[in-house]
């Protein structure tokens, strides 16, 4: 049954579109797919109209400045949105983005594979008597969490602390916020800038603790183009990597276990063909994007879909809905671990691509390999328990029973 979408408004979606957002989608898709919101916002839904705004970064910005002040005002979470390179324009994104680098090199990622399998096979150790298994918390989220830890130089003894961390500021990107939500984020910003600033003079004063792969010391004293990060430059270019690099990653691994656990045959399929673990984690970041949504703002009047956009409007990139279009990916909401080819844009695409989108990969391979290896009789105790956020589609809880 079609729903009227004529108001269709993210900051307002019905309950059911947070369960399940895709039905809505694919409606909006067809009858508007550039669909204008009650607040002047945009909303995209086509594969190509999305692609042709991540091509563009002179005609679609990622600045963020306009946009977040009325959200936000003079405050700390105003601030790390506004400095994240992720919502950075060049030239400024060019240089910031520079310095990561060192840190997603074929050399540093292959230094990190063999630290990633030890990890995983730890975890499946420590799971293997236990008869019922709460997955997001003993499994997804402690993979990547300890990964980006090792990756900054971060003690894993912190892991709980930055995750609530994490949550408090990326929930704040939300459509809609609560005062209580707010207050919560920028808490959040300061308390971790007191936390990275403390952690950075005990590097520099202790350099002979630091392990060859973490880049929070090379971050600090990088140069590009003759010049280094300002301390808040630096401080919250850490804060975005420790956040992007576990939501999404745990976000993934959560998807990836209950979408082939709702499927025996594709389980089967894999454990006969082993080879497919690379297309296996493809269809996992096309089916259930960990980030449902970006934005960006028109820098002149823009037309997509016959829809004129005008200079200074934001859009709404509903990757969600772009990875199901049917106009690129055949018989788009069928599961299937062999898709090829499968373009999907989770990670998104041009200058803004994310930069350890091989990291992540890297920890989805291994993850799902040893998992379906080690335990063929996996199976679900419920079905998984989905939070009501927007543009991180979250797994809140996801029960399994090993075998």
């Amino acid at each position: 049954m079609e729903t009227d979408l004529s108001a269709f408004d993210l900051r307002a979606v019905p309950e059911a579109y947070l369960e399940d957002p895709y039905a809505v989608l694919a409606q909006l898709r067809t009858q508007a797919p550039v669909h204008q919101a009650p607040d002047g916002t945009f909303v995209l839904t086509r594969y190509d109209d999305i692609v042709q705004t991540y091509r563009d970064p002179a005609l679609w910005s990622s600045d963020k400045t306009a946009a977040f002040l009325p959200k936000f005002g003079d405050t700390p979470l105003f601030e790390h949105h506004t400095t994240s390179v992720v919502f950075t324009d060049p030239p400024d994104h060019t240089r910031i983005r520079r310095l990561f680098q060192s840190a997603f090199t074929r050399k540093a990622l292959a230094a990190f594979e063999p630290r990633i399998t030890a990890l995983v096979d730890g975890y499946l150790d420590r799971l293997e008597d236990q008869g019922k298994v709460e997955v997001v918390e003993e499994f997804s989220f402690q993979l990547p969490i300890e990964v980006v830890c090792d990756l900054l130089g971060v003690p894993g003894e912190d892991r709980e602390l930055l995750r609530q961390w994490a949550n408090a500021i990326l929930t704040a990107l939300e459509p809609a916020l609560t005062p209580e939500q707010l207050e919560a984020g920028n808490t959040a910003v300061v308390q971790f800038k007191d936390y990275l600033r403390d952690l950075i003079a005990h590097r520099r004063a202790h350099p002979e603790g630091a392990q060859d792969t973490e880049v929070l010391t090379v971050l600090a004293d990088a140069e590009a183009d003759g010049e280094k990060l300002t301390e808040i430059e630096l401080l919250h270019q850490c804060i975005f990597m420790l956040n992007a690099g576990h939501e999404t990653s745990t976000n993934m691994l959560s998807h990836g276990i209950h979408e082939m656990l709702q499927r025996p045959d594709q389980v089967a399929r894999l454990r006969e063909d082993p080879a497919l673990i690379d297309t296996l984690v493809e269809e996992v970041l096309r089916f259930q994007a960990p980030i449902q949504i970006n934005n960006r703002q028109a820098t002149q009047d823009q037309v997509l879909s016959g829809v004129t956009i005008p200079a200074g409007s934001t859009v709404h990139m509903m990757i969600n809905a772009a990875n199901r279009d049917p106009a690129q990916f055949a018989d788009p909401d069928t599961f299937d671990i062999g898709r090829k080819p499968n373009r999907h844009l989770s990670f998104g695409l041009g200058v803004h691509i994310c930069a350890g989108n091989a990291l992540a990969r890297m920890e989805a391979v291994i993850a799902f390999q040893r998992l379906f290896a080690r335990f063929p009789g996996l199976t679900l105790a419920a079905p998984a328990e989905i939070a009501p956020r927007l543009r991180f589609r979250e797994v809140a809880r996801l029960e399994v029973v090993l075998a």
